[in-house]
């Protein structure tokens, strides 16, 4: 090839190389300004708000306030699906099957934190179809016996367990309270039999009867029974302002208790980093309006609104803690 042919071709080949660049840039363009508009037009219909608890949970009462806030600014209407059961898979399935930006799960990290170790095959992958989208709150969690019991602590509990073996019955709400009842009654090796229940708040009303004796729960679910002296609620996964006189499980000194589930929003796979942070800022917004966030408190959260990143940062450190509970109950991850 000869001098000039050679330029030639240098410059035709930079110059569909020049050309392919501006090409790509032009559909990148196209890509980001529809994504931007798609997040600016959203929603075009109705929202659908699937919860993995029945009605009046905590969950279900922040979702049902916020609901109504996020209709006024969106214009359209969000309505919220109670769909218990299943250890949260038949709302998280519900969730990921309907593949739509249209659809959001609000769910506590307490509903999937101990899947990877007690589901033996996942419907579903929690970085690729739970995208974060809001932290909410950080759930007030609760030890709960029945007031006719006489026990005013968690230790009289363990020792009238191991007294009477066989003679009590326990509970916890699915996902990381149930997993963190199950690592205390190994290591306090106590005799009792756990109950499982398709609806937590259904525990609470079997609680105040003595139908069962032990419960880790919100503390939104005994509330009620507690102000009403059926329940005694003798520790809280933390210090909180909810309860102020109540001691945290660390200081009753049972610290296996002490763990920390978190409610917030999700997206499905695929929903656009736009969108995420145009739905985050209006949730965020209406988790901040003092009498939403009064409201919430006051259903036994406390309130740590954030974005997506927070809200992943939590999950991330929230998966550490079950690691270290699963590894109490010697179970490997099996999904």
């Amino acid at each position: 090839m000869t001098g000039v042919k050679l330029e030639r071709f240098v410059k035709g080949a930079s110059m569909v190389k020049l050309f392919s660049i501006f090409v790509a840039s032009l559909v990148a363009l196209a890509t980001l300004s529809a994504s931007q508009s798609h997040a600016q037009s959203w929603p075009q219909r109705n929202v659908r708000l699937i919860l993995p608890f029945g009605a009046g949970s905590a969950t279900d009462a922040a979702a049902r306030l916020l609901g109504e806030r996020l209709a006024a600014r969106w214009g359209k209407a969000v309505v919220v699906e109670n769909r218990p059961g299943g250890d949260a898979l038949v709302a998280i399935n519900a969730f990921v099957s309907a593949a739509d930006d249209h659809v959001l799960l609000y769910a506590s990290s307490a509903s999937f934190m101990a899947h990877p170790y007690t589901q033996e095959k996942l419907p579903y992958n929690l970085e690729r179809d739970l995208l974060p989208i809001a932290r909410i709150s950080h759930t007030v969690l609760s030890i709960s016996v029945p007031t006719a019991t006489g026990f005013k602590t968690i230790a009289d509990f363990v020792a009238g367990a191991r007294a009477t073996p066989d003679k009590y019955n326990v509970a916890g709400a699915a996902g990381v309270p149930e997993f963190a009842l199950d690592a205390f009654v190994k290591t306090q090796n106590l005799k009792v039999a756990k109950v499982p229940y398709r609806n937590i708040v259904q525990a609470a009303g079997d609680l105040a009867e003595s139908r069962i004796h032990f419960l880790v729960s919100s503390f939104a679910i005994v509330r009620a029974l507690m102000q009403a002296n059926k329940v005694n609620v003798v520790a809280l996964g933390g210090r909180s302002k909810v309860a102020p006189n109540v001691p945290s499980v660390i200081e009753a000194g049972f610290p296996i208790l002490a763990i920390q589930t978190t409610s917030g929003f999700y997206g499905p796979a695929g929903m656009s980093a736009d969108l995420r942070q145009r739905v985050a800022a209006d949730i965020i917004a209406a988790a901040t309006e003092p009498p939403i966030s009064e409201r919430i408190a006051a259903t036994g959260q406390d309130m740590v609104p954030a974005g997506p990143d927070e809200l992943a940062q939590t999950l991330k450190r929230q998966a550490e803690q079950a690691a270290a509970v699963a590894k109490i109950l010697g179970l490997q991850r099996k999904s």
